[in-house]
């Protein structure tokens, strides 16, 4: 029972090198996905606080004591739930919340006739399309994906 049937070490230099090679871009394209999944659900949550902070806004100033109902058909509250939701504050100052978000991808509408609903539709673009969403990824076996992911943030409330 000697050791001279087993291959000399020299003989598996350099393997490891080669397989680490052949795997270092996969795992560098899983760290990719998984820091591009983390910073859409950072954005997500960024355009639901929006939202709640422009609905509890117009839930405290679109209710109608007179007529006994909700109206947000006002101008200057829906522009200024507008502002709140891009800006934080009901003026148009400052930068948007997220990068590229604008008044046009809010919406202020009355839910019966105690409830507001604000929603923000944005469009996440990855890193990977250079921040433009007009690219997309070949498909394999099909259409091509594109890059552009849709976020959606709806808030309801009760008009106070």
């Amino acid at each position: 029972m000697g050791l001279s049937h087993f291959k000399p070490a020299q003989a598996q230099q350099g393997v490891a090198l080669v397989e680490f090679t052949l795997v270092l871009p996969l795992l560098l394209l899983l760290l990719l996905a998984f820091g591009e999944f983390g910073r859409m659900l950072y954005q997500y949550n960024v355009l639901l606080q929006a939202s709640r902070d422009a609905g509890r806004f117009v839930a405290s100033q679109a209710w109608d004591s007179t007529h006994g109902i909700v109206n947000v058909n006002k101008v200057l509250l829906q522009t200024q739930t507008k502002n709140v939701a891009v800006y934080g504050v009901p003026s148009a100052t400052g930068t948007a919340v997220v990068s590229g978000l604008t008044t046009t991808h809010v919406q202020v509408a009355a839910e019966g006739i105690d409830h507001v609903r604000v929603t923000i539709t944005y469009t996440f673009c990855p890193v990977i399309g250079a921040g433009n969403c007009t690219g997309s990824i070949p498909g394999l076996f099909g259409n091509a994906i594109p890059l552009g992911i849709q976020l959606v943030a709806t808030t309801v409330m009760r008009a106070l």
